[in-house]
């Protein structure tokens, strides 16, 4: 994508001039010089997060170590493209994975990452099962803003990111504090296996929809033809 600054309400205009097949999609990207990647990546965040998904993504955000390290560790597996790691771990742009990588590879530790160190950044507080799922479901409900949620219930950035990871890959359950709780070692292994299995089905689920839009677009530009 070009480093050009494009703001969302001429984002929200070109999306609404293909989606009124004004112009081809061809035809807007050779008027305003840009990718037809770049207007996918347009609509598509558009289809998912409203306006708000057409924000300039340049400015500052935080993010803690854990999910750097994750991102990183993903794209050295070679299974997933840039593209896919940026969508997946909700990146800015190429060149902050990029960075994460070339830290990585030059053996320089990953560190949680703040415009300021707040105390909400850096402490954390014992909460309760309850107050874990409505934290979390109110981080979800506004686009998985980590450190606004840490803001309002004056909790951690790496709690909330954390238990935002818990609850996608196990729900509720995924949530409660199992501290000091003993189990026998098959019932846990067989719990690990159905949290993968979800998790699983959760991406598969995913990356059909991811497919199927993909197609729709391609389908709509060919009849345009």
């Amino acid at each position: 994508m070009s480093n050009k600054f494009y703001s969302s309400e001429f984002k929200y205009a070109i999306i609404m001039s293909y989606k009124n097949e004004d112009y081809t999609i061809t035809e807007i990207c050779s008027k305003y010089n840009i990718s037809t990647r770049t207007l996918y990546d347009w609509i598509e965040k558009h289809e998912k997060y409203g306006l708000s998904g057409l924000n300039d993504l340049r400015t500052w955000q935080p993010y803690p170590k854990e999910l750097k390290e994750e991102a990183v560790r993903d794209f050295l597996s070679g299974k997933y493209s840039q593209l896919e790691l940026i969508r997946k771990y909700e990146t800015s742009s190429r060149s902050v994975l990029q960075r994460w990588v070339k830290q990585y590879n030059s053996h320089r530790d990953l560190k949680d990452t703040s415009k300021e160190r707040t105390s909400s950044m850096t402490k954390g507080r014992k909460t309760t099962w309850e107050e874990r799922i409505q934290i979390v479901l109110d981080c979800l409900g506004k686009g998985k803003d980590y450190q606004e949620a840490a803001n309002t219930y004056n909790v951690s950035y790496q709690q909330v990111y954390q238990w935002v990871k818990k609850y996608e890959d196990g729900g509720d359950e995924a949530l409660k504090d199992k501290r000091g709780y003993k189990k026998e070692e098959a019932k846990l292994t067989q719990e690990k296996i159905n949290l993968q299995m979800k998790r699983l089905e959760r991406e598969n689920e995913r990356l059909r929809a991811e497919n199927l839009f993909l197609k729709k677009l391609e389908e709509i530009e060919r009849r345009r033809k």
